[in-house]
């Protein structure tokens, strides 16, 4: 049986800034790599070759980082967070170095599954860290600076790879991981100071393989469904299938098992559960939708990359500014329940304004004050549902239930990707049948074209091609807001629990 452990003394100001530093700097290596590399993608496969391979660039990554998410908050209660979180960093930096260094498309696609392997650890162990320096109570600033470096960093991802890309090469991405890295494990190992202690412990690796398997299946079938195969194909029924069993497989060793790593007791709380699953939801909507703005702002609405990557500020603004007050609040007040759900019904309406924007043709203004209300409502909801599920357990469960968090959040924002782009591609290539005249030369080809290319077609069908995308990106914000209503429905029923003032549960 695991051991329980002691509860933590208070740490000194000087230690929780300068491990906070490390973990900040973390936390923006993680979340920077999973959308860094997107649009680098075109001049990777222009040096490397393997077209064939280029998702597994992206999925790989998703893969290995999710399904290892849990196994490092198990690992960080049994042998503390110091570390799990060194493991984290060497293995994230080895895996960025081999991807700089790649020299086929397979060689890149393996360092990815390595580099996830410690991005994994890198997210969920900074969110566990906190809470063995500081109170629940205390926790909602910190958590809340976690959310805007999160925020920060999707949305400069994209813009930092472009730069690199241009000014220097595509392997100066991953390469930059290095110094960085380094620091933030200096900072670690130099001023995180709590005490280890030993704990008992057997890996359960029956539950890590089927986990992991299982895992690997949903994300195969979310990848590949409505891209590479129909949703109808065997290939996709079948690891759906495979996926069903895996996870029906994985819960009966679960309850059987001394030391799960997904913890049957924790979802018998209803606070983690519900936690959990709003924010799962939450990932759903937002990244199922966000993803498309820029497509949005380009191509229907005609501004060039930089300005479109500028007109994306005033949402990540709203996020940073929310999440930063939000926690504020939240240590201030000790409740926690009122901003999520005043921050999801504020994105539910944002999400129906952009659609009615998108579809009608309205101004940029419009468009941009509901990105304003949308950057607001997200930025209310992560970080206080964060401090929400590590105040509902004990000491012992706190890196149990922020790597599950994490790993569902990771799980929704993927699905409400491949769920939005099959909805928009469906979309497409029905537009094209109604707007037959203008895509009658190419065909499918013509919704296939890069931006330039597009910008370059005859005036009937540049204008047949953007309808066509206006109108299909606008069902994926309707999709958006129905998914974010969705999740504001769940967070209703979350209990609200006053906040400990001391780590003692």
């Amino acid at each position: 049986m695991t051991q329980e452990l002691p509860e933590p003394q208070p740490a000194s100001e000087r230690e929780v800034r300068t491990v906070f530093s490390g973990l900040m700097l973390a936390l923006a290596l993680a979340s920077l790599d999973q959308n860094i590399v997107g649009v680098a993608l075109p001049q990777i496969v222009s040096d490397l070759g393997g077209l064939s391979h280029l998702s597994w660039v992206v999925t790989a990554f998703l893969v290995t980082s999710t399904a290892t998410t849990p196994l490092y908050g198990k690992l960080s209660d049994m042998h503390g967070r110091k570390a799990l979180f060194i493991v984290a960093i060497v293995i994230f930096l080895i895996g960025s170095s081999l991807c700089g260094l790649s020299r086929s498309m397979m060689q890149l696609v393996v360092f990815r599954g390595i580099q996830g392997l410690g991005a994994g650890g890198l997210i969920t162990l900074a969110q566990t860290t906190i809470a063995d320096l500081v109170a629940p109570r205390d926790r909602g600033r910190y958590q809340g600076l976690f959310g805007a470096v999160f925020v920060v960093s999707s949305v400069a991802g994209p813009l930092l790879g472009g730069f690199i890309t241009d000014a220097l090469s595509w392997r100066w991405i991953f390469y930059v991981n290095v110094p960085i890295g380094i620091a933030a494990l200096a900072l670690i190992v130099f001023g995180f100071r709590r005490p280890h202690h030993a704990v008992a412990h057997r890996v359960d690796y029956a539950a890590v393989t089927l986990l992991t398997s299982a895992t690997v299946a949903l994300l195969l079938v979310l990848s590949w469904g409505g891209v590479q195969f129909s949703w109808s194909s065997p290939v996709i029924l079948g690891l759906a299938a495979a996926a069903a069993v895996l996870t029906a497989l994985l819960i009966i060793v679960e309850r059987r098992s001394a030391e799960p790593i997904l913890s049957p007791h924790i979802f018998h709380n209803k606070i983690v559960v519900i936690g959990t699953s709003v924010m799962g939801v939450t990932f759903m909507g937002l990244f199922g939708a966000v993803v498309f703005l820029p497509l949005f702002l380009q191509l229907v609405l005609g501004y060039p990359p930089t300005q479109a990557g500028l007109l994306m500020a005033p949402m990540t603004g709203g996020m940073i500014a929310a999440s930063v007050i939000g926690g504020r609040l939240v240590s201030a007040t000790g409740r926690y329940k009122i901003y999520p759900v005043a921050g999801l019904a504020g994105a539910t309406l944002s999400y129906l304004v952009v659609m009615a924007a998108a579809s009608a043709g309205g101004g940029i203004v419009m468009v941009e004050a509901a990105l304003i209300v949308l950057g607001i409502g997200f930025g209310l909801v992560m970080p206080n549902l964060v401090v929400a599920v590590q105040n509902a357990v004990g000491h012992h469960e706190q890196g149990a239930a922020t790597a599950t968090a994490a790993f569902f959040r990771s799980l929704g924002g993927t699905f409400g990707v491949a769920l939005s782009g099959a909805i928009m591609t469906g979309q497409l290539h029905a537009l094209s049948v109604g707007y037959g005249a203008g895509m009658a030369q190419g065909g499918r080809a013509l919704l296939d074209r890069n931006l330039q290319e597009i910008a370059a077609l005859p005036e009937v069908q540049r204008l047949a091609v953007i309808a066509a995308y206006r109108q299909a990106i606008s069902t994926t914000f309707l999709v958006g807001a129905v998914i974010t209503a969705l999740a504001f429905i769940l967070v209703l029923f979350l209990p609200e629990k006053p906040l400990r003032t001391a780590h003692k549960a």
